[in-house]
């Protein structure tokens, strides 16, 4: 229930972040098409006066064609993005709002690992799944062992009423059974549960090393995505400054109108790999918290009404007869 549970959360988080990386990449694009119409317009007024060349025209609609063409291409994401969230919440995504905080995350690689040895809900089922092999290990021995069992029988009977003729009886029985000889298939049972709990043993130590592991990576991607936000921060700022730089040399014809267009580009690259870069941070801590068992309703402390597993056993543990789950 609690993997299920993380499943659905994870999934939830995941699309929530690429409809809204899907939507600032979308608006990202339309405001390069709106400068490179501009940049077209004032390469047209320039060709006319003799400032540039039929070239320089020629490469500012190149540009704008595949402005366009990007557009068109983050559209179709954003559209895909917006299906797959109907598919995992159930309905259209409306104006969504930024995410908020990260819930509080492991200080390090060592601790994250042990919180999932200990919280980890496929390590715990795997657990019990040895348990019980365990337990069936007793119940096939059981059926080498004798079984005594004692019954007890008291009557009373009355003829028309009658003190006259009453009867009274009382009996005790014990008896013994003592299996002798079962063709050896008790014997094979009680080896099949052994091996089925040797397995179960095998499987624990399996889940837990792809615990480890998936925490390991869960751990690593999120630092490589806070590394590369820097990074793409960085990589903005001075692309913004280029940019600027670039424009006032063109001005005073040290720079072409290709210089131009490419410095607007790389700038709107960096600010596509910063959108993405956020979006993949995010995901990769609620990725960390799953790993580590941590991304339930409860450690999130969610504002929403928690599943009971017990409720209908509640529901259905007095009932004596009928087959209704106590919601007819």
């Amino acid at each position: 229930l609690i993997s299920v549970e993380q499943d659905v959360f994870l999934d939830t988080i995941t699309i929530y972040m690429d409809v809204l990386r899907d939507t600032a990449v979308v608006q990202l694009n339309i405001n390069n098409v709106k400068v490179l119409e501009r940049q077209l317009q004032a390469a047209q007024d320039r060709f006319q006066v003799g400032e540039i060349t039929r070239t320089d025209v020629a490469q500012a609609e190149a540009r704008l064609a595949r402005a366009e063409s990007d557009l068109v291409g983050a559209q179709g994401d954003l559209a895909q993005s917006r299906a797959t969230y109907v598919r995992v919440v159930g309905r259209a995504p409306g104006a969504l709002e930024p995410p908020p905080q990260l819930p509080p995350l492991p200080s390090s690689e060592a601790e994250a690992i042990e919180i999932s040895m200990a919280e980890n809900p496929d390590l715990a089922a795997a657990n019990f799944d040895e348990t019980a092999s365990r337990h069936d290990i007793r119940v096939a021995s059981g059926e080498l062992l004798p079984v005594l069992s004692l019954k007890g029988e008291v009557a009373y009977s009355e003829l028309n009423n009658s003190s006259d003729f009453e009867e009274q009886s009382a009996s005790l029985t014990a008896q013994l059974s003592v299996p002798l000889y079962q063709s050896g298939f008790v014997y094979s049972r009680v080896r099949e549960a052994r091996q089925i709990n040797n397995l179960r043993r095998v499987q624990v130590e399996d889940v837990r090393r792809q615990v480890r592991e998936a925490t390991t990576q869960a751990w690593e991607e999120l630092q490589t995505r806070r590394s590369r936000i820097l990074s793409d921060r960085e990589q903005v700022r001075a692309n913004e400054i280029a940019l600027e730089g670039v424009i006032q040399e063109a001005q005073v014809g040290s720079r072409t109108t290709l210089d131009v267009l490419d410095a607007e580009q790389e700038l709107l690259d960096s600010q596509v790999d910063l959108v993405r870069s956020e979006r993949d941070e995010y995901v990769a801590a609620f990725a960390l918290q799953a790993a580590i068992g941590r991304l339930t309703v409860e450690n999130l402390e969610l504002p929403v009404e928690r599943y009971d597993p017990t409720a209908n056993y509640r529901r259905v543990r007095d009932k004596w007869f009928g087959t209704g789950n106590g919601l007819d």
